[in-house]
């Protein structure tokens, strides 16, 4: 196993959130590697459990607004407060873990030379051990969940009892001989729902005997055993025939692909079913996964070291490296149906934090924030299916809240409902305009990267924009546009209410839609009336302390302690205020930044912080922030990653962050500006980071040292862009399909 793209462990894991991961986007895998009584947790992105969420729907309150933003103006600081239906706070829909294949071996001597591990690779995680072996990937050509062992005989069961599940599920399992040897059903349904869910695993076994021990089968003798796991939600009863066919007839065709004579008689043999469908599998994932590498010239002795050790040694390049493979591994597992959620696409219990939703006001954000300059297109992909079969009920959300047309994103959804209904007095998200625009820009981002305009996200930008064509009616005195209300995620003004006025995220996002949807349809009357809408909006509002306000209203004061750094989404990941064209504005955000507090030490806030800090320069705060991170133990086993310091809940924010705050501190781009190495904390002198993606088309490779650095841009497209370094600027030519070669003597 290469050291870096993988990780390993000598001992089983005993807590689910050790265990190490596989997915595909729709199934995830989670592997606790016991060779005497192994568990696989199963997942799917589509099982949510009924909590009332499914019925819920966003307040009435448009006919209230004239009068709430009456108030808000004349100085009613408190009047958002009541700008609700009186309902109290539902929480969408939970995500939750489907059930454990499970494994028994008699008991018998304490197995030697015991290793487990996961190929970030190939997504195949591996546990080993003197006579045994298990291998588990989930395919993303077949969508199933492959489990191959060797060694001894097994009792095997589809196990629902995990922790946190309800104690009135309604379960039914059974377990049938088949010519391969079994198939196994588990169908679960929730209480006082039809909805329900059921999974099929087809039992392959080669050579031995196949009995059935309610409520799983017995094999003895067998040479390896070859399961093929399925999951399906679904209301009513279903019928699993089609399906089980499916899984027997997948596993035919690969028996006949491992079975197929040689053309060359001097060929190797044939692969067997689980090697056929593993060479299924690679190409799609192994593809995605090696675009991107990191080389931190790491000590070779601590690059073999297992994750668990590694995480010890928090100043180490060799952590840093796997981290960050690992943070590009597990966002590309977790992404397919949906986008990344809270926990990724894992979980082991039934009570995930926070319903282990997609929460839109930033941990989705921030999660895919490397998608396109890590070149995930399938993150994008998967986050633009999430949001296209929502826009409908955005445009319920504008209605319902504000007497719009467009579309408004809420700040929670369990990836069925995108309706806004989730909010409180303390947390009044319905309030929040900005979401739409910070969800659409990471699909820009892909449009800029590959040189073209998707027409769904050239609709949707349509529909944002159209919002704030209804939504921006109020003036200030001097006859600026006002957002009213306005929401600055999750914070308050020291001396006002949650709903204000003008939050600078808000003030970012209106002038960033507006432009960005003119772009997108280029001499049109909308364009030109969107262009005109933006500059009427009012400018950002620079604080007593010389710190850029979250709320650019006069008279609202900052509250600097909290983890959220929505007041600064100008800067990251919007490029409206940068040092090079708006330099004032910059130190305006540092100084913000300098006196933002950590709150309760989110792992977010401290990477949000990290990717704020890269974009303006400053590679010590960056250090500083990774090290919050890499030093407070975030990271589990697995190598994924915690909400709080101490592994104090199972969380992915920090896990798929890390990598974009890597390639932010290395390499930046717009469409007309390209910075090498604006923010490399000094702890990592030496490295390479291959194959980042441009804004401006074109694919980059960073080799850097103390005294010189080397750039190899190859572009896709003829461009001229700005180079900016630590020694100033230049104008660059670019011409598609010539490799441009860049020696920095300083940097």
């Amino acid at each position: 196993m290469n050291h870096i793209h993988g990780t390993w462990e000598p001992r089983p894991a005993t807590r689910w959130e050790d265990g190490f991961l596989s997915g595909n986007g729709h199934h995830g895998a989670l592997v606790f590697g016991d060779p005497n009584d192994e568990r696989v947790v199963v997942t799917h992105h589509a099982l949510i459990r009924p909590n009332g969420g499914e019925s819920a729907r966003p307040p009435r309150l448009a006919a209230q607004l004239p009068l709430l933003q009456d108030e808000l103006l004349a100085g009613e600081l408190k009047a958002a407060e009541t700008f609700t239906d009186g309902r109290d706070l539902q929480w969408v829909q939970p995500f939750h873990p489907a059930f454990q294949v499970r494994l028994r071996r008699p008991a018998g001597d304490d197995p030697r030379g015991y290793r487990r591990s996961v190929d970030f690779a190939t997504g195949v995680v591996e546990a080993e051990c003197e006579g045994r072996r298990s291998r588990v990937f989930v395919s993303r050509a077949d969508d199933v969940i492959v489990q191959h062992i060797t060694g001894g005989d097994l009792d095997i069961a589809l196990d629902p009892r995990l922790p946190g599940a309800p104690a009135d599920l309604a379960v039914g399992d059974g377990a049938v001989l088949t010519p391969e040897g079994a198939l196994l059903t588990l169908r679960v349904r929730y209480p006082g729902s039809e909805t329900a869910y059921t999974g099929l695993t087809l039992v392959a076994v080669s050579g031995g005997r196949t009995a059935v021990t309610p409520p799983g089968v017995r094999v003895t003798g067998a040479r390896s055993v070859l399961l093929l796991t399925h999951v399906l939600r679904h209301t009513g009863e279903l019928d699993t025939a089609p399906h089980a066919r499916t899984l027997h007839d997948l596993l035919a065709e690969a028996e006949a692909t491992a079975t197929e004579p040689p053309v060359d008689p001097t060929a190797p043999p044939a692969p067997d079913p689980y090697t056929a469908l593993l060479a299924r599998h690679t190409p799609l994932h192994r593809t995605a996964y090696e675009r991107v590498t990191l080389d931190l010239a790491a000590d070779p002795a601590e690059r073999a070291l297992p994750g668990s050790e590694l995480l010890t040694r928090p100043d180490s390049p060799a952590l840093l490296e796997r981290l960050f493979a690992a943070g590009r591994y597990h966002l590309l597992s977790a992404s397919g149906l949906n986008p990344p959620r809270l926990t990724g696409l894992w979980t082991g219990d039934w009570d995930t934090a926070w319903s282990g939703a997609f929460t839109n006001d930033a941990n989705v954000n921030l999660q895919t924030a490397s998608a396109a300059a890590a070149a995930l297109p399938e993150v994008t992909a998967a986050l633009a299916s999430l949001i296209d079969r929502q826009l409908d009920d955005w445009a319920e959300n504008a209605r319902t809240v504000f007497g719009c047309r467009g579309v408004v994103a809420p700040a929670h959804t369990d990836g069925e409902s995108g309706l806004s209904y989730h909010f409180s007095r303390e947390y009044p998200l319905h309030l929040w305009t900005a979401g739409a625009d910070w969800l659409l820009k990471p699909l820009v981002d892909h449009d800029e990267t590959e040189g073209t305009r998707s027409p769904r996200t050239a609709y949707a930008l349509g529909q944002v924009a159209l919002f704030y064509e209804d939504f921006l009616t109020r003036v200030d005195p001097e006859g600026n546009l006002v957002v009213v209300p306005s929401y600055s995620p999750e914070n308050r003004p020291a001396n006002a209410s949650w709903g204000a006025i003008n939050a600078a995220m808000d003030l970012s996002a209106a002038r960033h839609a507006l432009l960005t949807a003119a772009e997108y349809h280029p001499g049109t009357p909308e364009a030109d009336r969107r262009r005109a809408l933006a500059e009427r909006l009012p400018p950002h509002r620079i604080n007593a302390d010389g710190a850029l306000a979250e709320w650019a209203w006069p008279g609202l004061d900052d509250t600097y302690d909290h983890r959220h750094l929505s007041h600064l989404y100008g800067v990251w990941p919007l490029d409206e205020i940068n040092p090079y064209d708006t330099p004032e504005l910059a130190a305006a955000a540092h100084r913000a930044l300098e006196l933002r507090g950590a709150e309760n030490d989110s792992a977010h806030g401290h990477l949000h912080h990290a990717l704020v800090a890269a974009r303006l320069r400053d590679g010590e705060r960056v250090a500083h922030a990774l090290g919050q991170v890499l030093k407070g133990d975030f990271f589990h086993a697995s190598l994924m990653s915690a909400h709080y310091p101490h592994l104090d809940v199972y969380n992915a924010d920090a896990a798929h962050t890390l990598p974009a705050v890597i390639i932010e501190s290395l390499v930046q781009s717009t469409p007309d500006r390209l910075v090498l190495l604006p923010a490399l904390p000094a702890a990592y002198p030496n490295g390479r980071l291959l194959g980042v993606r441009t804004r401006f088309g074109a694919e980059l490779d960073l080799t850097w040292s103390p005294h010189e650095a080397t750039a190899v841009i190859r572009p896709t497209r003829t461009h001229r862009v700005e180079l900016r370094t630590s020694s100033g600027a230049r104008p660059l030519d670019l011409v598609a399909g010539e490799d441009h070669v860049l020696a920095l003597g300083t940097w």
